[in-house]
């Protein structure tokens, strides 16, 4: 069943909708959507190489902005969007303790979160929260989200035929790791938070 759903991803990468899609999830992403725009970002580069470029900007800058989105809801909606986001997240009852903490790391966290599998979006709406600086905050997403989005479609336009077809055999064993990764952060966030 994922087999297909992979191929039938695969396919759809190169509609003439998919960037907006793509735009859309890094977008959400960033602020309340739980699976990470790198599940789009993967088939459309190794669908169209040569616009792999393309994607990882579109992916970059809509997931900033998604971030910024997310700043927003830390600041001004925290009680009325951001609580009942953390509280499906699980991470409400320390988010306090966290956001003190927060504070005097907050560019390093950004980055941080930014290139790895950690939640985005709690960092965007403790960012919001704690009032750090939005400019900082942009740039360290700018910085990390562009090196996470720039890396690896890079590194599939580089070995692309190469990792497609590893994708392929080994398809099972991808998606385990994949799986690994994304619960892993979660419960990286949980121990962190």
């Amino acid at each position: 069943m994922l087999k297909a759903l992979y191929h039938r991803t695969l396919a759809a990468a190169a509609h003439r909708h998919a960037r907006r899609w793509l735009a859309l999830v890094a977008f959400v992403e960033s602020s309340v959507f739980p699976v990470p725009p790198d599940v789009m970002l993967v088939p459309m580069v190794l669908a169209e190489r040569n616009r792999w470029l393309g994607h990882a900007f579109v992916c970059t800058l809509a997931s900033v902005v998604g971030g910024c989105a997310g700043y927003l809801i830390g600041f001004a909606f925290l009680e009325t969007v951001g609580r009942p986001v953390l509280e499906f997240y699980a991470y409400g009852g320390r988010f306090d303790e966290f956001a003190a903490r927060y504070a005097a790391w907050g560019a390093w966290i950004v980055f941080a979160a930014g290139i790895t599998p950690f939640p985005y979006k709690v960092i965007t709406i403790a960012s919001g929260v704690v009032g750090l600086d939005p400019v900082v905050f942009v740039v360290a997403s700018v910085l990390s989200r562009g090196m996470r989005f720039f890396a690896l479609a890079g590194l599939l336009w580089w070995f692309g035929p190469a990792i497609r077809a590893l994708l392929e055999r080994y398809f099972g064993l991808a998606m385990s790791l994949v799986l690994a990764v994304l619960v892993g952060g979660f419960l990286l966030a949980g121990v962190v938070l």
